[in-house]
């Protein structure tokens, strides 16, 4: 697998990216991952909404679960938005989390079994096999609208600007 163009710390140290560097513009690849029921699935099974794509390293960080909170408060904000909450955690400690939680907005998938959506869309991390954090955003018909990868991995998104775009193509 070749490395992505993008560039990413972890606590100051450079991480590898591997994968097809996704860009605004592009047509959103398909991706299969695993549902909290193990069950696989796509993005195309989200076609003709907005899609919000929030990506994280582990569920078992505080800047991941934080950054699974705020999305999960926002989801009511976007109307018919999905937020796919996609990590390459098992679906049980995603799932555990979410219960705990009482997060019920975003939909936890797990990249872990082929890293299916990391390699397409740039965002695997050759040294830990972990997703960088970042956030996609796919139009209703299929095309990336903002793309964010964190550049140190331990800060949260720009959850802002992401949102503002939601809202523009809603």
């Amino acid at each position: 697998m070749k490395e992505s163009t993008g560039v990413i710390t972890f606590k100051g140290n450079p991480l590898t990216l591997l994968g097809e560097t996704i860009q605004v513009g592009d047509k959103a690849p398909d991706f299969t991952v695993l549902s909290s029921g193990l069950e696989p699935v796509k993005l195309s099974d989200y076609d003709g909404k907005v899609r919000v794509l929030a990506i994280y390293p582990s569920i078992d960080t505080g800047v991941c679960q934080a950054q699974n909170r705020r999305f999960n408060a926002e989801a009511s904000n976007i109307g018919d938005a999905v937020i796919l909450s996609i990590s390459c955690d098992l679906p049980f400690a995603q799932s555990r989390f979410c219960a705990a939680e009482g997060l019920d907005k975003v939909i936890t998938l797990s990249d872990h079994k082929e890293v299916d959506f990391g390699s397409k869309y740039g965002f695997l991390i050759k040294e830990l096999r972990l997703l960088a954090r970042g956030t996609v955003v796919v139009n209703k018909e299929g095309i990336v609208q903002y793309v964010e990868f964190v550049p140190e991995v331990t800060t949260e998104p720009d959850y802002e600007s992401a949102l503002k775009v939601v809202k523009e193509i809603l």
